[in-house]
């Protein structure tokens, strides 16, 4: 069974968005997490629309870190709302795969 998935998270910044993945690399909690910085981000917030420069995470974990990940940035991330939107991969390389699961046991 794939249980890989990909959940996207926006941070405020470049900065903000290493310490969180390098926190939840070294945590086990994801594999490998990718920040594309300059993300230029439109959205409701409080009844008005904002934008905002932000950078987004991409972070690749298993399906059963979602929660743990979830627990883990409401304690670490600086948003009232981190965005964590998680999307099932369909097929991935069996090498990958082994990685990742490997990655993220404890």
């Amino acid at each position: 069974m794939n249980e890989t998935i990909t959940i996207f998270c926006t941070c405020p910044d470049e900065e903000t968005a290493g310490r969180l993945a390098e926190g939840l690399v070294e945590a086990r909690h994801a594999a490998c997490v990718n920040i594309l910085p300059g993300v230029r981000s439109v959205y409701r917030w409080e009844d008005r629309v904002e934008r905002a420069r932000e950078a987004l995470m991409i972070i690749k974990t298993t399906s059963t870190h979602f929660f743990v990940i979830e627990r883990w940035m409401a304690e670490h991330h600086p948003y009232d709302v981190p965005e964590l939107v998680a999307v099932r991969a369909e097929h991935v390389s069996e090498p990958y795969l082994a990685w990742l699961r490997q990655s993220v046991s404890v």
